[in-house]
C-alpha cells in the first residue's frame, strides 16, 4: 500500500511492534496473547507472518497468519477499539489474503467467536464461507468457535 499519512499503510510486523501490538491485543480480547507469543512467533516459528496496519504513524491493528505449504491460518487480528467501523480491518485483512495468495497459499482459515457477528460479517463479506463448529474453543468463557474458510 502507498504510504501516504492519511491512508492506511500496512507492513510486516518487527520486534520493535510488540508493545504496540499486545496493547491491540490487550484491549481487544478477554484472553490476550503474552508479550513472550508474540516474540516467539516472530523469532521462532518460521510458518509465522504477521503484518501491522499504521494510520497517521500509529499503529492501529494488526494480523497474524500461519502458512504452511498452500494453507494459510489467522491466528489472530485486531484493530484498537477506538478505530473500529472504518474499514481499516478490511483493509488489513485484504492485504493479508493476497500476501497469503503471493507466497503460494490457495485457502485460508480462521475461528471466530460465534457471538462476534461483526466480524462473521466481515469475513463473509470478504468470500470466507462456514466450515464448521469447535466446540468450547475459547478458555476464558468455553464459548464455541466458528471455523470459517476462504479459496485465494
Amino acid at each position: 500500500m502507498k504510504r501516504e499519512m492519511d491512508e492506511l499503510y500496512v507492513r510486516r510486523m518487527t520486534i520493535a511492534d510488540v508493545d504496540k501490538v499486545y496493547e491491540i491485543e490487550h484491549k481487544s480480547f478477554t484472553a490476550p496473547w503474552t508479550k513472550e507469543s508474540f516474540v516467539q512467533e516472530m523469532t521462532s516459528n518460521h510458518f509465522a507472518i504477521y503484518h501491522v496496519a499504521e494510520w497517521q504513524g500509529k499503529v492501529v491493528g494488526y494480523c497474524g497468519m500461519w502458512l504452511v505449504l498452500d494453507e494459510s491460518q489467522i491466528t489472530n487480528i485486531a484493530v484498537l477499539p477506538e478505530y473500529r467501523g472504518q474499514g481499516f480491518g478490511e483493509k488489513l485483512l485484504v492485504y493479508v489474503m493476497e500476501a497469503a495468495r503471493k507466497n503460494g497459499a490457495s485457502v485460508m482459515s480462521l475461528e471466530v467467536r460465534v457471538s462476534n457477528l461483526a466480524a462473521q460479517h466481515l469475513y463473509k463479506k470478504l468470500g470466507f464461507q462456514t466450515g464448521g463448529i469447535r466446540k468450547n474453543y475459547y478458555s476464558d468463557n468455553q464459548e464455541d468457535a466458528l471455523v470459517m474458510w476462504v479459496r485465494l
